[in-house]
């Protein structure tokens, strides 16, 4: 493979531009790549403004490449995104959880089926906009992830199935600069996009969740009872896909104070629902488990867990299960814990790991 040539996952957004723009100055030869996810020329999402995967992120993503000078190409994703990120989405939400599709695209599109294209044009990196770091450990021979400098910006909790052989071929070269930094960067090299806003929602949900759920599996979607924390029924609900642990809005149910969704139970098609108080936990179960620092966990060890993408980490100890599992106990009772959410383990900067909440504590 070639050393010197890296391709550069372009979204049309000001960060993988600038992405391209640095790696070029670098001197890397730089090839641009936007996957081409949508499923269907109809799908309204596909045309709106500010999309990921929208038409005009292809179209933003052509003209940096225009500018930069760089060969450009969209490849067409749709059939393994509609399998790994779409059919998961919906699954997910139909037994009670509430998954992470970004998480899931970057493990399954970008880094798995991405960077094996980029290799087989005989190209040796993939890089991407993240904020986030890459460094070699000499000492261990391991790549270790980092937080982002800009930790308002930091997305190493969306990266943290990163394998070895994939941080080896993989460049970050945003993690050492804040957001306005790249910004700046994107208006002095001229570049058409310095401006363009973030994106923010779900790049293939058009409207809300609930909207595209029904549209994917309303068939599939039975009302079902409202329980309070005794089992006693309170009300119906439209169908437990469409609820989320910590839910308070949009319950239909009148008790006189403020009930909160608890716990969704797919076996019973039951929502229940408690107060605040009730929202807590101090320990929980995470599955499908990959490390970064190390190869396995052997023992228990103290570190921050971090249990949705907006949320401080928090002081843990974390224990391993002879099931490969992990339990992780909180220092203190956490708010919303989330079945079917990630938790990334941190020692400072560094990420050590993550997995997939499973099921809360009794």
């Amino acid at each position: 493979m070639n050393k010197n040539r890296v391709v550069v996952a372009m979204s049309g957004g000001v960060d993988s531009s600038t992405c391209a723009y640095l790696l070029k100055e670098q001197g890397y030869e730089v090839i641009g790549i936007t996957m081409q996810i949508w499923q269907d020329p109809s799908e309204e999402y596909i045309y709106r403004e500010g999309g990921c995967c929208s038409i005009g992120a292809v179209y933003d993503a052509r003209k940096v490449a225009e500018k930069l000078k760089i060969p450009y190409y969209v490849l067409n994703f749709k059939e393994l995104f509609n399998e790994k990120v779409v059919n998961y989405f919906v699954d997910e939400y139909l037994v009670g959880r509430t998954p992470n599709p970004c998480i899931a695209c970057n493990k399954y599109i970008k880094f798995e089926a991405l960077l094996k294209k980029a290799m087989e044009i005989d190209a040796y990196y993939l890089a991407t906009g993240h904020y986030a770091r890459i460094e070699y450990d000499g000492e261990s021979g391991r790549y270790l992830l980092k937080k982002g400098r800009d930790k308002t910006k930091d997305q190493s909790y969306a990266l943290y199935n990163l394998t070895q052989e994939q941080l080896k071929h993989l460049l970050l070269p945003l993690g050492k600069f804040t957001k306005s930094q790249i910004r700046e960067i994107a208006r002095k090299a001229g570049l058409p996009v310095a401006e363009k806003p973030d994106s923010q929602e779900i790049c293939f949900v058009n409207t809300n969740y609930k909207d595209f759920l029904k549209e994917k599996a309303i068939e599939r979607i039975k009302p079902g009872p409202i329980l309070d924390t005794s089992g006693k029924v309170l009300g119906q609900h439209e169908g437990i896909a469409f609820y989320t642990i910590g839910q308070r809005r949009g319950l239909g149910i009148s008790a006189g104070k403020p009930l909160y969704v608890v716990k969704i139970d797919p076996k019973k098609n039951a929502i229940i629902v408690g107060e605040e108080k009730d929202l807590f936990t101090k320990e929980f179960q995470a599955e499908k488990i990959n490390w970064i620092a190390f190869d396995s966990l052997t023992q228990k060890i103290r570190a921050y867990a971090k249990i949705r993408y907006n949320f401080e980490e928090k002081p843990a100890e974390i224990h391993p299960l002879e099931s490969g599992n992990v339990k992780v106990v909180f220092d203190e009772p956490q708010k919303s814990v989330t079945p079917g959410q990630s938790v990334v383990f941190y020692d400072g900067d560094l990420v050590l790991g993550g997995g997939i909440i499973a099921k809360k504590g009794e």
